[in-house]
């Protein structure tokens, strides 16, 4: 089924391009977008070796933005990551930036982005690494998001946070409490933290002030913020990190809203599905077509940019110090080779292998290729 989001840029991306300014990295994913999955990009038939269907496949896009093409990543991260999380408790803890810095956070995705990773991250670290609280090394796996269930912007970063670590002496020690930290003592180092960054930053000249601000007027801004108290919520434990890790997987990939949200599209309006805001249900908001272009395409990864990131005992240069910790926990050493097909992904959501005939079970056979540009030869009747 064709995604409605690829339909909406399709019809009315150039004539918004035409009336905005907008980054070249914005045009090359809007624009991959309306070709995945198209003649555009070429593509081949699948006929099942006794007649019975024939599929044409078109080629996908493979960006990273693209809500069309995503499914089949986001399964192979979400079967990696989970196939490499020692067997404890985790806290799923999240790290969000005051709304006076959107206009800033606009002007250095990049570099805020990075920060804030970094800012959490030592965050983290440095309090687990006190005895206090742990005294030992844990592992995290983070993903960055920038935006709301309405797509507004809101930069903020999701941590699964392991409920334990590795001492410095190489023993396993669990969460010494029913909780992982005191959630205002990881808000006022967070804070301390990342204000300190950005303050570097602009003396360096890497932070670069809005259109509409001074570097005097920024300074007395992340003044004023350090001042005010950040939100970090630390959720309480969960036995075992999947249910978070597929949280994660959903934004991996795709950009901030699924095709499934998008339940009706005229030519002048999308009407919206969104979590109220207990998240208790839904309600529905209608945009018109150049507000939800306007809100899509401000979450545009820039190019290079590292969403998703891994730390502690799950950064891939502590393999060995994973491996002890899963030893000490019953665990076998992570698989070498922890990749997963696309029938595999497909099978573990539960849908029907596309690639198998309907009627006899058959695998279908490829049969014609099209260059890109150029539709598949026409189907013969089945």
């Amino acid at each position: 089924m064709k995604s409605v989001i690829q339909t909406v840029f399709q019809k009315h991306f150039e004539a918004y391009r035409a009336k905005h300014n907008l980054p070249l990295h914005v045009i090359k994913a809007i624009r991959s977008i309306c070709k995945c999955r198209t003649e555009e990009l070429g593509g081949h038939v699948l006929r099942c070796p006794d007649g019975h269907v024939e599929k044409v496949w078109y080629n996908s896009c493979k960006h990273r933005f693209c809500p069309i093409c995503s499914f089949v990543e986001i399964g192979r991260w979400i079967h990696k990551q989970v196939n490499r999380l020692p067997d404890c408790d985790y806290y799923h803890t999240i790290f969000t930036l005051p709304w006076e810095l959107n206009r800033v956070w606009e002007f250095n995705r990049k570099l805020f982005a990075k920060l804030l990773f970094k800012a959490a991250w030592e965050c983290l670290k440095e309090l687990l690494a006190d005895p206090k609280y742990l005294g030992a090394l844990p592992g995290a796996i983070a993903s960055f998001h920038s935006w709301t269930q309405a797509i507004w912007i809101h930069p903020h970063v999701h941590f699964l946070v392991t409920g334990g670590g590795m001492t410095p002496d190489g023993k396993w020690v669990n969460v010494k409490k029913d909780f992982l930290l005191p959630a205002r003592v990881v808000s006022a180092k967070f804070r301390g933290k990342f204000l300190a960054f950005l303050r570097r930053a602009l003396q360096k000249e890497e932070l670069v002030p809005p259109d509409d601000m001074t570097e005097q007027q920024l300074l007395n801004l992340l003044n004023k913020l350090g001042r005010k108290k950040w939100h970090v919520m630390i959720m309480p434990p969960y036995r075992h990190g999947k249910g978070v890790i597929k949280y994660l997987g959903r934004y991996v990939r795709g950009g901030p809203i699924s095709n499934s949200r998008v339940t009706m599209e005229t030519e002048d309006s999308v009407r919206l599905r969104c979590k109220n805001e207990d998240r208790t249900g839904h309600n529905f908001m209608t945009l018109s077509i150049s507000e939800f272009i306007s809100r899509m395409v401000r979450h545009v990864p820039p190019e290079g940019a590292h969403l998703t990131r891994c730390y502690g005992l799950l950064d891939r240069r502590k393999r060995e110090q994973l491996n002890a910790a899963r030893s000490f926990l019953g665990q076998l050493p992570v698989a070498d080779d922890d990749s997963i097909t696309w029938q595999a992904v497909c099978a573990q959501a539960g849908n029907n292998r596309p690639d198998v005939c309907p009627v006899c079970g058959k695998s279908l056979i490829q049969c014609e290729l099209s260059s890109t540009g150029l539709s598949p030869p026409c189907l013969t009747a089945a």
